[in-house]
């Protein structure tokens, strides 16, 4: 066994401040000598939604630059694991050029993130696709949850690199009622959202489904999260600031929080690190 194949590894479980209830990211450092056939071999076997392996960073701005895989291939960007990789770069050593902010270097550029207590939050990336979601793909989301389009209250495509579009329905209530059809949900990324009650602890709940991915249900999503606020955000449909609630339905409850400030969408979350060790490949 060589040095070259040593490598640290981490387990981090984002969105959720006791462990195990949000969502799970494997964290690879000091991964520079991986090929990328390597990366989908390991992201395969881990079989989370998402594994990163964190690298050398190639532009002079960025502290580290990361790569993110799903079991089914690389994505440019994602949420939960912007946070986990940062939190365990952090608490591997790292240390940032500018101490308010760390910049993560991804598919889609540079990614500031910064500390909030014991929070970390991104901003939101610009979005490759806005615009009304068509009825074609509607009409397929309608059919594979079960519900009628008539229930579909508000629809746009919120793509910031996984390919999300989002609807909107009438409650918490009816998302949290859902039970989908995933064999028929094979060809569209997308998320649903309704608000809460005005005495639970979150104001929306949120539901993601990522069947294109081998990921037929999300458990905590940042990226979906960053794309709707940009929309609430332009459309004026809600505060500058809130929280999202997420990952009822697999047992887990992810806590997602927006702010916007200065026409900026930050997305936070509280990360545990739940596993530390040593990976040989």
């Amino acid at each position: 066994m060589t040095t070259e194949s040593m490598f640290r590894f981490d387990q981090i479980d984002v969105f959720s401040k006791t462990p195990l209830l949000g969502n799970a990211l494997a964290v690879v450092h000091s991964a520079d000598s991986l090929s990328t056939s390597q990366m989908e071999h390991f992201a395969r076997w881990t079989q989370l939604s998402e594994t990163t392996f964190l690298l050398a960073p190639e532009t002079p701005e960025a502290d580290y630059k990361v790569r993110i895989f799903t079991p089914e291939g690389e994505l440019p960007f994602a949420g939960h694991p912007t946070l986990g990789s940062a939190h365990a770069w952090l608490n591997a050593g790292g240390s940032p050029a500018d101490p308010q902010r760390i910049i993560q270097e991804c598919g889609v550029g540079l990614i500031p993130i910064r500390k909030d207590a014991e929070m970390l939050a991104f901003r939101a990336p610009d979005l490759l696709k806005t615009g009304p979601v068509d009825e074609e793909t509607l009409q397929v989301i309608c059919h594979g949850l079960g519900i009628e389009r008539s229930e579909i209250l508000l629809h746009q495509w919120v793509d910031n690199g996984p390919g999300w579009a989002a609807v909107t329905l009438g409650s918490a209530k009816r998302v949290l009622s859902i039970n989908p059809n995933f064999s028929l949900l094979t060809s569209v990324n997308f998320g649903i959202i309704g608000p809460h009650d005005s005495h639970q602890d979150a104001d929306y709940e949120v539901r993601a489904f990522v069947n294109s991915l081998d990921i037929p249900e999300d458990p905590v999503t940042g990226s979906l999260a960053a794309g709707i606020a940009q929309w609430f955000s332009r459309e004026g449909l809600t505060e500058k600031s809130y929280t999202i609630a997420q990952g009822q339905k697999l047992q887990r409850q992810g806590r997602i929080h927006i702010s916007e400030e200065n026409g900026e969408i930050w997305v936070g979350g509280v990360s545990t690190r739940c596993i530390s060790g040593t990976l040989q490949l």
